[in-house]
């Protein structure tokens, strides 16, 4: 009884997929229901990496040592591997490079060395002689695993797209970083500019590879050498160095030119403000003054109503300018203010308000009204004087 049979037929093992014979797969192969590869288990004893693979980092031997442990508990994903006759069918002059191995590993080869460094005996892989078909065809696939790689170094990727270069560059000179790029899903000036980096001095690259230099720095420094050639590698970083002071300075200048126009911008914003409140205030001024002007006359009397007691009826008063009109120390009309500062005269007589009416010279009764109510005893008394002083000089006259 299999061991299917075993388990039973419910619905928690009627899903189990069960493993192909030989014959089945070699139909499903034929009818296009799988492809070509399937999942193998191999020894690593008969596997050996290609001398092509650009990556030369592969971590410490602690990173190994812990990657290999990991790999005992559960390998999550399979290395790439073609057969030995694949591989030397595009490489014949590798044979002895990779010994008498019956597969070449492309693409895994930190899993490799990991389980290798732990001894473990064997590992999953997937063979795929597919990606053997053209020999730009195995470099465009080798580099693509390693390109988005992060501990996939400038210059490892750089050598990468070199080899590319130079398998497009066997069908035709003319065209090959294009056709490089293509490949890889690049700009031309993307590939260019990984090449240039291969032009550096050995110390510049290996300051790359150790991360100690950036890629854009390195860059730059290529550009530099190709304007200069026969630069070691002190005077690029001499350059280098001057550039980036250059740089920072230039930064410094625009810093300070922004803030001394915002400085200036501000200042401009306090005098347009500073200009538009004298004004307010001057308008303001000009304002109270017409109010004055307009309340009391130079006399200390309604501006409209000013009239002389010996005037004809229906006179018209004088005009008086508005920069004449005065206003006692206390802001109260000189009669008011006269009044509080004689001696001797009553408080209800000094407080007595006096009314805006002029004086109507045709009624006598209310000539006498109007002069009680403007002038205080003592002035009326010596008004009484002279006006009988001047009746008693008309009737002698």
């Amino acid at each position: 009884m299999s061991k299917a049979d075993q388990l039973g037929t419910g619905r928690s093992f009627g899903q189990v997929p069960r493993g192909r014979s030989a014959r089945g797969r070699a139909k499903a192969v034929a009818q296009g229901d799988v492809p070509t590869y399937e999942l193998v288990r191999l020894h690593l004893d008969e596997v050996s990496p290609t001398p092509l693979n650009p990556r030369r980092n592969f971590g410490t031997d602690e990173e190994l040592t812990r990657f290999g442990e990991e790999l005992r508990q559960a390998q999550l994903a399979a290395c790439v591997a073609v057969s030995r006759d694949a591989y030397l069918a595009l490489w014949p002059d590798h044979e002895e490079r990779i010994g008498p191995v019956k597969h070449v590993l492309i693409n895994g080869e930190r899993r490799y060395r990991s389980g290798l460094h732990v001894g473990l005996d064997a590992l999953d892989f997937v063979v795929r002689d597919d990606l053997a078909s053209s020999r730009e065809e195995f470099i465009n696939h080798l580099l693509k695993e390693n390109l988005d790689r992060e501990d996939f170094d400038v210059i490892e990727r750089a050598r990468g797209v070199q080899q590319l270069v130079d398998i497009c560059a066997e069908k035709s000179e003319r065209g090959a970083r294009s056709r490089a790029a293509e490949q890889l899903g690049k700009d031309r000036s993307w590939v260019t500019n990984q090449l240039s980096l291969l032009e550096l001095p050995e110390e510049i690259q290996a300051m790359l590879s150790a991360g100690s230099l950036a890629e854009r720095d390195g860059r730059l420094l290529a550009r530099h050498l190709k304007d200069s050639p026969g630069l070691d590698a002190a005077a690029l970083l001499e350059h280098l160095e001057q550039t980036k002071s250059a740089v920072a300075l230039a930064k410094e200048q625009d810093k300070a030119a922004l803030e001394a126009a915002r400085r200036v911008q501000a200042d401009a914003a306090s005098v347009s403000l500073s200009a538009d409140n004298n004004h307010a205030e001057l308008e303001a001024e000009s304002s109270v003054a017409d109010q004055s002007a307009g309340l009391l006359s130079a006399d200390n009397k309604p501006a409209g109503t000013s009239g002389s007691l010996s005037g004809t009826p229906g006179a018209v008063p004088e005009k008086r300018s508005a920069g004449t009109a005065l206003l006692s120390a206390d802001n109260k009309p000189q009669e008011e203010a006269s009044a509080a500062a004689r001696p001797g005269v009553p408080e209800q007589q000094r407080n007595r308000k006096t009314e805006p009416s002029s004086i109507v010279l045709r009624d006598p009764h209310q000539i006498a009204a109007d002069l009680k109510a403007r002038l205080t005893l003592q002035e009326l008394a010596e008004l009484t004087e002279l006006l009988v002083e001047h009746v008693a000089a008309d009737e002698d006259s």
